[in-house]
């Protein structure tokens, strides 16, 4: 293949792309994946300044379910899982859930845009194992509000 016949074919997945809302979700859902493993990253765990605070724990003086999930992400990230648990113990299983839904989206995107005659298989599919990645890893959380 000539170089004018690859810059046609990325032209054409670019303009897919574009016009799948599929594909626009899945690409806004990895950019905010993204953020959040960069904010993990660029926060120190050792020095505790996060711009977030939690604003339950401010108004009640309780510390509230997800207090503690900044710290206890910027730990994984650095492979200190122990201390990560101390700072909350939900954690390291939200963090499994932002680890998996980036990974997904990813590997999701590509096989729509390979094989688009099982697309609508392929959604329902991704929906499916999300809602119950989404139930597993945010129970707690949801107990705490109900």
């Amino acid at each position: 293949m000539d170089c004018s016949g690859q810059v046609v074919k990325n032209n054409k997945i670019i303009s897919r792309i574009k016009r799948e809302p599929y594909l626009i979700i899945n690409t806004v859902f990895v950019l905010i994946i993204a953020g959040v493993l960069v904010y993990s990253l660029i926060f120190s765990p050792d020095e505790g300044e996060y711009p977030v605070a939690c604003v339950h724990e401010q108004l009640t003086g309780e510390p509230c379910v997800s207090c503690g999930l900044s710290h206890s992400f910027s730990l994984i990230m650095r492979g200190r899982f122990e201390e990560a648990l101390a700072w909350n113990v939900h954690g390291i299983r939200i963090f499994l859930f932002f680890a998996a839904q980036l990974l997904m989206r990813i590997l999701f995107s590509l096989f729509f845009l390979l094989s688009p005659r099982i697309s609508k298989f392929m959604m329902t599919v991704d929906i499916a194992l999300s809602i119950g990645f989404v139930l597993y890893s945010f129970w707690p959380f949801l107990a705490y509000i109900f």
